[in-house]
C-alpha cells in the first residue's frame, strides 16, 4: 500500500517536472524571442535624441541662427486624473485650465499614451515641474533644442523661421531644411515598474545638422535694414527693399525688406502675412526709368549709338495714335545721348528703343536676367514678367523702353546692375558661402555686353550722379554711377495708372573698379518726394558708403570736392517719372498688350531715323510715324544751343596734353588708364557746369 502511494507520488512528481520542463523549453527555446520582445517592451522605452539644428553664420562667422537647449513637459493621458492634472499644470505653466482639461481629455479618449503639454519651458516653469515630479509619477520632462535668432529681426526674410517641431517654414530655414535638420539619434532606457528610467541600454548618437555660412554681412545688413525702414516711414511708402551685391562673385552682402518680423516669435493664426514677405525677392514691380540702363545698353550693342550721339527729345512730347507720351520735366530738344540719359528723358529712351527694335529689346531683357528666377535657395521667388513678343502691342516698345510693361524684383535689378559694374558679365547671385567646411563654387558668369559698351554705360551712369537725377546719391570720397527710377503703380481694378509710385535707385562704386552694387526700392510712395532721386538715392548713399567702409575700399576722390553749383534759375531736377498715360485720351498701355494677344492691335509703327550724324527733326506735336505720301515732314531747325561753357574735346590727346589744357582752363580731370584719350564723360560739347569733373579714359 505504501509502495503504491509512493509510486503514484513519483508519477505525479514526474509529470509535474515534465510539465515544468516543457514550459521551460517553450519559454527559453521555442518562444524565447517572442517573450523577450514582450519583456523588453515592458521593461525598456525607446527615446529619440533630437539632432541639433545646424547654425547659420554670416560671412565673417557671426551667428545669425542657432539652436539652444530647451525642455518640454509631457504626460500619459491614460494614467492621470484629468481634473487634477489640468489644475496643477495650468497653475504651474500659466496655461488656461479649461483648454488644458479639454486637450488632455481628447488625448485620453483617443487612447493616446503620450501628450506634450508645453515646449520651451522657462527656467521658473522647469523648477516648478521638478518639484511636482518628486511628488507625482505622471509628469515627465524631456530635453530638446530651441531655435534662437540672436539678432531678432536682422535678416529675418533671408533666414526665415521654424515651427514648433523645429522644421523650417520660411526663408533659408525652409529651403535648406533637410541639411540643417540633421539626423536624430535614439537611446533605449531600462525602466522600473513606474516606467522611470534606470540606465541606458543602447544608444545611437544624433548627427547634428550642417552649418551654413551665408554671404550676408551682419554689419551691412543692419545698416540696410535701418535705412530702408527709415525711408519707408519718412516717405509714407507701403514697403521697401535693398539688395547689396558684389559684382565680381554675385555674393549678396545684404538683402533687406520692410516691413519686417521677429523669427523668434511664432506665427499666430490670422496674422498679417505682409511683414513676412521678402519684397526684394518675391514682389515684382514696374521699374520705370531705372530700366533705361537696359535700353541704352541694347542701343550701344545693336546700333551706332554713342554718348555724344544727338537725340531728338522732341520737346518732351511724343504722340502714337491717340496716346501721347510726355517727359516728366520741361522738355528737351536735341541733346547728346549722355544728357538724355542723365536727365532721364522718356522721349530720349523711346527714340533709342525704337532704333533697337522689338526683337533686340526683348533679347536684351532676357540677357539681363529679367523674366527668369535667379535660383537663390529661398522659397517664393518671383521671376517677374517679360511678355512674349507676340503679346506686345503697338506702343509696347515705347513703354518697355522707359520701364513699363515689364515687372522686375529688386534682386533682378541688382543682378542687372552687376552686368554694368562687372564689365558686361551676368553673374548668378549667391547666398550660401559655405556648407559646413566646404566652400560653394562661384558660378561661371555669362557675357552680356561687350566690355567697351559696359564701360561706356558706367560713364553714362556716372553722369546721372554728377549732372542728372541722381545727385543725392553722390558719395564722399568715392566716384559712383547710378540710375534713378520712378514708375506709376497700375491699378488693376480701374485699369489705369495711379499717382502712387515705385521709387528706385540702382548704383555702384567706385567707378574704375566697382566693388559693390546697391539697389534700393520704395513701393507705394506719393508725390515727387517719393521719386527715386528724392527717396531712394539717399538710401544708396548711406548703404553704399557703409559697404565701402566695411570692405576697406580705397577712396578715389578727395572728400572736399565741391558739389556741383546749380545754374541760376535752374533748380535741382530729380524728376524721372516714366509717365504712363497722361495726355491724349488716357490710353491704357496694358490694354494694348491684351489687344495684341487677341490679334486686334496694330503693329508697331516703322522706325524713323531718330539719331545719327544727320538726325531728322520733327516739329513739336507731330506724330512720330511713316512719312506722308507727299513726302517726309518738313525738317525744322533744332533750337539754338544755350550759351555757356562747353566740355572740350580731349580725344586723341596724350595725358600730358589733356592735363595741361585742363589746367589752363581751370577744369577738374579724372584720368583713368594710360596712353591716348579714347573716351570722355561728359562728351565733347556738352554744357559744362561749375565744379564738374570730367572723366577721361586713356588706352594704347
Amino acid at each position: 500500500m505504501v509502495e503504491r502511494r509512493l509510486t503514484c507520488l513519483a508519477v505525479i512528481i514526474l509529470l509535474w517536472g515534465a510539465a515544468i520542463l516543457k514550459n521551460l523549453i517553450s519559454l527559453q527555446v521555442v518562444h524565447h524571442r517572442e517573450y523577450a520582445i514582450r519583456a523588453r517592451s515592458i521593461q525598456e522605452v525607446e527615446v529619440e535624441i533630437p539632432a541639433p539644428r545646424g547654425t547659420i553664420f554670416d560671412r565673417d562667422g557671426r551667428p545669425l541662427a542657432m539652436s539652444l537647449a530647451s525642455r518640454s513637459v509631457f504626460i500619459n493621458p491614460m494614467k492621470v486624473d484629468i481634473g487634477v492634472a489640468s489644475d496643477l499644470l495650468g497653475y504651474l505653466l500659466h496655461m488656461d485650465r479649461g483648454e488644458l482639461f479639454l486637450k488632455i481629455k481628447q488625448a485620453a479618449d483617443a487612447h493616446r499614451g503620450y501628450l506634450t503639454i508645453k515646449r520651451k519651458l522657462t527656467p521658473e516653469e522647469y523648477d516648478n515641474l521638478l518639484n511636482l515630479k518628486s511628488r507625482v509619477e505622471w509628469v515627465s520632462l524631456s530635453h530638446e533644442s530651441q531655435r534662437h535668432y540672436p539678432n531678432g529681426t536682422l535678416a529675418a526674410h533671408v533666414l526665415g523661421s521654424v515651427d514648433f517641431e523645429e522644421k523650417g517654414n520660411a526663408g533659408i530655414e525652409k529651403s535648406l531644411d533637410t541639411e540643417l535638420r540633421g539626423t536624430p539619434g535614439r537611446t533605449r532606457l531600462l525602466t522600473d515598474v513606474h516606467r522611470r528610467g534606470i540606465a541606458p541600454q543602447t544608444s545611437i548618437p544624433a548627427k547634428p545638422g550642417t552649418s551654413l555660412t551665408l554671404t550676408i554681412d551682419e554689419r551691412l545688413q543692419f545698416v540696410a535694414e535701418r535705412e530702408i525702414a527709415a525711408a519707408v516711414l519718412s516717405y509714407n511708402a507701403a514697403s521697401g527693399s535693398v539688395v547689396v551685391m558684389k559684382p565680381d562673385t554675385g555674393d549678396i552682402l545684404a538683402m533687406a525688406s520692410y516691413p519686417t518680423f521677429d523669427p523668434n516669435i511664432p506665427v499666430e493664426r490670422g496674422e498679417d502675412a505682409k511683414p513676412r514677405m521678402n519684397h526684394a525677392f518675391s514682389v515684382p514691380f514696374e521699374p520705370g526709368s531705372v530700366y533705361k540702363v537696359v535700353t541704352y545698353s541694347a542701343g550701344f550693342e545693336t546700333t551706332d549709338l554713342r554718348p555724344e550721339t544727338p537725340i531728338n527729345c522732341n520737346g518732351g512730347k511724343l504722340t502714337f495714335g491717340i496716346r501721347t507720351i510726355h517727359d516728366s520735366h520741361a522738355g528737351m530738344w536735341v541733346v547728346p545721348a549722355a544728357t538724355a540719359f542723365a536727365k532721364s528723358s522718356n522721349i530720349g529712351a523711346i527714340q533709342v528703343g525704337l532704333k533697337v527694335g522689338q526683337v533686340n529689346m526683348h533679347d536684351y531683357m532676357l540677357r539681363f536676367g529679367f523674366g527668369q528666377k535667379t535660383g537663390l535657395p529661398l522659397p517664393g521667388e518671383s521671376p517677374g514678367k517679360v511678355y512674349r513678343l507676340e503679346r506686345w502691342g503697338k506702343t509696347s516698345l515705347a513703354s518697355v523702353s522707359m520701364g513699363q510693361e515689364v515687372s522686375v524684383t529688386t534682386l533682378q535689378l541688382a543682378q542687372a546692375g552687376c552686368v554694368i559694374a562687372s564689365g558686361g558679365m551676368l553673374v548668378k547671385p549667391r547666398l550660401v558661402l559655405k556648407r559646413g567646411d566646404r566652400t560653394e563654387p562661384v558660378p561661371a558668369p555669362v557675357r552680356v555686353l561687350k566690355p567697351e559698351n559696359a564701360i561706356t554705360m558706367r560713364q553714362m551712369m556716372e553722369g546721372v550722379v554728377l549732372v542728372g537725377t541722381g545727385s543725392r546719391a553722390r558719395l564722399a570720397g568715392y566716384s559712383s554711377g547710378g540710375k534713378t527710377g520712378s514708375a506709376q503703380i497700375y491699378d488693376y481694378a480701374s485699369k489705369h495708372y495711379t499717382h502712387t509710385y515705385n521709387g528706385s535707385y540702382m548704383g555702384f562704386a567706385p567707378m574704375a573698379n566697382p566693388q559693390v552694387v546697391v539697389v534700393v526700392t520704395l513701393n507705394g510712395t506719393h508725390g515727387e518726394s517719393g521719386f527715386g532721386g528724392h527717396a531712394a538715392a539717399p538710401v544708396f548713399k548711406i548703404v553704399a558708403g557703409e559697404a565701402l567702409r566695411v570692405f576697406d575700399v580705397p577712396k578715389d576722390l578727395p572728400e572736399n570736392v565741391p558739389a556741383r553749383t546749380l545754374v541760376a534759375g535752374n533748380p535741382e531736377d530729380l524728376n524721372d517719372l516714366a509717365i504712363a498715360d497722361l495726355g491724349g485720351a488716357g490710353h491704357n498701355i496694358l490694354q494694348d498688350t491684351e489687344d495684341a494677344a487677341t490679334g486686334e492691335a496694330e503693329t508697331a509703327p516703322p522706325e524713323p531715323p531718330v539719331y545719327g550724324p544727320h538726325p531728322v527733326e520733327t516739329a513739336p506735336g507731330v506724330p512720330l510715324g511713316p512719312p506722308a505720301a507727299a513726302g517726309p515732314p518738313p525738317a525744322v531747325a533744332a533750337p539754338p544751343r544755350p550759351q555757356g561753357p562747353r566740355v572740350p574735346n580731349f580725344r586723341g590727346m596724350t595725358m600730358r596734353a589733356v592735363l595741361a589744357e585742363a589746367a589752363a582752363k581751370g577744369l577738374f580731370i579724372l584720368p583713368d588708364g594710360s596712353g591716348i584719350a579714347r573716351v570722355q564723360s561728359p562728351p565733347p560739347g556738352a554744357p559744362l557746369h561749375q565744379g564738374e569733373r570730367i572723366r577721361v579714359q586713356f588706352a594704347q
